[in-house]
């Protein structure tokens, strides 16, 4: 069974630091591009960050420069490293895996709140 289950949001302060992780199980995840997306109060969803299987990473222009996407094949999770945190950050922060149209994963998603 595939799963992808993430972790690490919470509330912060405007200017804080959080740490996503998503961890992954029931396919090969080192052969897959990951990526994070969010939804925003009221918005729809919003690629933010995504790293191939061979870890070339890309941002969204919202995010260069504060946020840091990564992968640990050995531990078969993704992590988003989330600095310098805007209250326009606030969103539900999903994990996807992509391999190909018939194998495309997604995670429950986890809440950040950023607010003083």
């Amino acid at each position: 069974e595939v799963q992808l289950v993430e972790s690490g949001g919470g509330l912060v302060q405007p200017g804080g630091s959080l740490r996503l992780s998503c961890a992954a199980s029931g396919f090969t995840f080192s052969s897959y591009a990951m990526s994070w997306v969010r939804q925003g109060p009221g918005k729809g969803l919003e690629w933010v960050s995504s790293i191939t299987s061979s870890g070339t990473t890309t941002y969204a222009d919202s995010v260069k420069g504060r946020f840091t996407i990564s992968r640990d094949n050995a531990k078969n999770t993704l992590y988003l490293q989330m600095n310098s945190l805007k209250p326009e950050d606030t969103a539900v922060y999903y994990c996807n895996a992509y391999y190909s149209a018939y194998t495309d994963y997604w995670g429950q998603g986890t809440q950040v709140t950023v607010s003083s």
